[in-house]
């Protein structure tokens, strides 16, 4: 594995984005942040709604449907749910004329995008929401025909999302999508038990929040700072008798700790079946 936050290359002219959702604003938003003119990006997408906040937003191209304007593109990214991978894949292969193709899609292999493209310069990215304001970390696969300056061209596309992180085997990135891409909903889900909980003891809805996001934010801005490990930092808090102890003993006695990694694992089951269910 390896991983940077400052590529050299910058942005290519001539992107495309089959797909406009929030994934693709956050990185649209950060390559016209890095100098790239929006005359030079097109956005492919069937929402009329979505569309006009593209156009309003960020002045790029948009269009409703696939044509002869993609082949002006030599960088692709594809921001499409994985069921209408295959369908929208096909019906633009005409202009792909050996194209870079980046995608975001949990599950879909390389392999089946490179056969639908007829193409095997593929990059899949695996990101997490937190990439809309540039705190997210993204996993990435490059296949055969990718080049080191493929590689580059990927990274300034990303760079403004946060951290980014290369392995050398895809089918990691299933590992990747259950942990970091899924991983978003899952620290939500325990701030959102941290606030019925300090609700319950009388705080306001208010409090709780500003408590258990801060409790959050502090405790991870300690952890990447430390070099210790992150039993140490927690063995730090728990007194002998104390409050944290009496804590984490439930925790423990509901085996929460082995709960949240069984959870991990469906996530990780489930992307491998997307690639299973939608792919070539």
């Amino acid at each position: 594995m390896s991983s940077s936050l400052t590529p050299s290359n910058p942005t290519p002219q001539g992107l495309a984005f089959i797909g406009g959702g929030n994934m693709a604003s956050a990185l649209i938003q950060g390559v016209l942040q890095s100098g790239t003119s929006p005359d030079s990006i097109h956005v492919q997408e069937p929402m009329e709604s979505a569309r006009t906040q593209l156009k309003s937003r960020f002045g790029v191209h948009v269009w409703a449907q696939s044509g002869e304007f993609l082949s002006q593109c030599d960088t692709w990214v594809w921001a499409v749910k994985p069921q209408i991978f295959k369908e929208a894949a096909l019906q633009v292969t005409p202009f792909c004329h050996n194209a870079l193709h980046l995608s975001v899609a949990a599950g879909i292999a390389s392999s089946s995008i490179a056969q639908w493209l007829n193409s095997q310069r593929v990059v899949r990215a695996m990101p997490n929401t937190p990439a809309l304001i540039g705190k997210g970390q993204t996993g990435l696969f490059a296949a055969a025909g990718v080049s080191p300056e493929d590689r580059l061209r990927v990274e300034s596309i990303l760079s403004s999302t946060g951290a980014y992180l290369w392995v050398h085997d895809e089918t990691l990135l299933n590992a990747v999508t259950a942990l970091s891409g899924s991983g978003p909903a899952y620290v939500f889900y325990f701030i959102e038990a941290l606030c019925r909980a300090g609700q319950s003891m009388g705080l306001s809805s208010e409090e709780a929040k500003q408590l258990a996001i801060g409790t959050f934010e502090g405790a991870s801005a300690l952890c990447k700072q430390s070099s210790e490990p992150v039993q140490v930092l927690r063995e730090r808090v728990t007194s002998k008798g104390g409050t944290t102890q009496a804590a984490l003993e439930t925790l423990n006695h509901l085996e929460v700790g082995a709960h949240i990694e069984q959870a991990v694992l469906a996530a990780c089951h489930r992307a491998k079946t997307l690639g299973e269910e939608f792919g070539a």
